[in-house]
């Protein structure tokens, strides 16, 4: 993705779902104006989520999902139809497309409960309105309600009114949400740490340091960018002190030692805890390497699917310092991607990573099946702060969370029993 785009995880997604034959694909390219998904008359053409990531008037940057049909057959169409429930994990609005000719099914029925059970925002679409009888509108299924509308795809009608009524649905929760920008004055001074190594993609900045810079010049301060290797002579050719050093985590204990004491320092991944996740319980998620034993299961959780790179973190470091830390050996499972285990009743803990490429619902899906489940569950910068005895200086920014920890950087026994 270039520099100039909103990343993924930063757009508003909207889930389109509904029986085959609805219309979804053909309401996906009446909404965009261009044929952004495939529209066919052969029932059940979209086979797996397809993804469009748009700009889309009012509403600005948004992912569209377009999913297979609610109603598929057989133990593939079963396969399909779960890939496509699956979708709500990561859906800030749905829409449910309706064929109108012949509404809503035990199908539709069915997800409009379950939107309503999850707190969903949601509209039902009742397409094929041109195929539809002027006097059609008086049937039961067509009784107004404030959820439902009504659009041809084919002619366009409804389509204008369909676009404002989602923009008046994009959730409130995550505007004004700052992933550092709420700690800077303007003018401060911030040092972001990043290591060039063989990890690193050519030519570019991953997507933390991105959107963290990109914050930073939002708050009217400035970043500072070196590598691990000139910190300590960045910071002492600096002319005053700035006011946050943040750092790649895997250079962290590095940061720590150059870095003087009355300067904050924290790192992108804690960053992300706290922008999309919850901080107190992937802080509290970390003291579960204290009663782990030998066998015990770790999961390992990626949010994207890069290539790995020989001494990758996830696969190599983290495990690697991890059995150092507890004298342990335990079972580790990796999972990259959308992949995430349902069922975590089988581990000690799970550790993910700061989830750049998902988006906040997602995520908070994540964090709360865990707590459900009563697995704790971290994230690699802050494992790492805890394993390397930095992490009670590394929360010092974010005064909610820092009383987490007593001196030592252990729990505090008050705080020590609440996983959530």
């Amino acid at each position: 993705m270039g520099m100039n785009q909103t990343p993924a995880s930063e757009r508003v997604h909207i889930g389109l779902f509904g029986r085959r034959n609805a219309g979804k694909s053909s309401v996906i390219n009446a909404v965009t104006n261009q044929d952004a998904a495939i529209v066919s008359e052969i029932r059940g053409t979209t086979t797996d989520p397809v993804y469009k990531a748009m700009e889309l008037l009012p509403l600005g940057p948004v992912m569209l999902i377009d999913t297979p049909g609610l109603d598929d057959e057989g133990e593939l169409g079963a396969l399909r139809v779960q890939k496509g429930l699956d979708v709500l994990r990561k859906t800030d609005i749905a829409l449910l497309i309706v064929d109108g000719s012949s509404g809503m099914g035990p199908e539709d029925e069915q997800l409009e409960a379950e939107l309503q059970k999850r707190g969903l925002p949601y509209l039902v679409v009742f397409n094929k309105m041109d195929l539809c009888k002027k006097d059609f509108y008086k049937k039961d299924f067509c009784k107004k309600d404030e959820r439902h509308i009504w659009v041809s795809a084919r002619t366009g009608e409804g389509i204008e009114e369909l676009k404002e009524r989602l923009a008046r649905l994009v959730p409130e929760k995550g505007r004004g949400k700052r992933l550092v920008g709420d700690l800077l004055d303007p003018l401060d001074l911030v040092v972001l740490v990043v290591p060039i190594d063989k990890a690193a993609p050519k030519g570019r900045l991953i997507l933390p340091q991105q959107q963290t810079i990109r914050d930073v010049l939002e708050s009217g301060a400035i970043s500072v960018v070196t590598r691990d290797t000139e910190l300590s002579e960045t910071l002492s050719r600096l002319g005053r002190r700035p006011k946050l050093v943040i750092t790649d985590s895997q250079v962290f204990e590095l940061a720590d030692r150059q870095t003087p004491e009355d300067i904050l320092l924290t790192s992108f991944s804690i960053l992300f805890a706290r922008y999309k996740g919850n901080l107190a319980q992937t802080v509290r998620g970390a003291l579960a390497l204290e009663t782990l034993a030998d066998g015990d299961r770790i999961l390992i959780s990626e949010g994207c699917t890069h290539h790995r790179q020989c001494n990758d973190i996830g696969t190599v470091k983290l495990p690697g310092w991890i059995e150092a830390y507890t004298g342990k050996k335990p079972e580790f499972d990796f999972t990259s991607g959308t992949g995430f285990e349902r069922d975590l009743s089988r581990y000690h803990m799970v550790v993910h990573c700061g989830g750049c490429m998902l988006n906040e619902q997602e995520m908070q899906y994540r964090l709360g099946e865990a707590a459900y489940q009563g697995v704790p569950m971290t994230n690699y910068g802050i494992l790492i702060a805890y394993m390397k005895g930095i992490l009670k200086r590394s929360l010092k920014p974010f005064p909610e969370v820092a009383g987490l920890l007593d001196e030592q950087g252990r729990l505090t026994d008050r705080n020590a029993g609440n996983t959530q």
